[in-house]
């Protein structure tokens, strides 16, 4: 089995509706997105995926929420905009591109807090 990992960052902003806590204001975070792919076959040339096109993808995604409030998107605008919610949007929009080897979206909020989505 190969695995693929991308890591791209980008900035937002948002609150957790209903937290008992700080994050319940609205706050900043830079943050790192990794995207895992998995395929036990390699291409003609020796590659599971081309890292390129997996970055593209991956970009065009975060460039929808970068230098946002994520609360005031539509996605976001009923579900609280946490670091498993983000994980699993992102899940679903780089499903549309690579259903068959995508394995894990990770979302990183700091340097020592993340969250992942899969599906089994």
């Amino acid at each position: 089995m190969y695995e693929i990992l991308v890591e791209e960052k980008f900035d937002a902003a948002h609150c957790l509706r209903g937290y008992p806590g700080n994050c319940e204001k609205l706050h900043g975070h830079t943050y790192k997105v990794q995207v895992a792919l998995r395929t036990p076959h390699l291409g003609e040339i020796g590659m599971a995926v081309d890292f390129r096109s997996v970055k593209s993808a991956l970009r065009t995604i975060l460039k929808g929420l970068d230098h946002t409030y994520i609360n005031e998107l539509p996605e976001f605008s009923k579900t609280n905009p946490t670091a498993e919610n983000l994980a699993c949007y992102i899940y679903g929009k780089m499903k549309q591109e690579f259903a068959q080897i995508l394995h894990k979206v990770t979302v990183w909020e700091t340097e020592s807090s993340a969250a992942s989505y899969w599906e089994e």
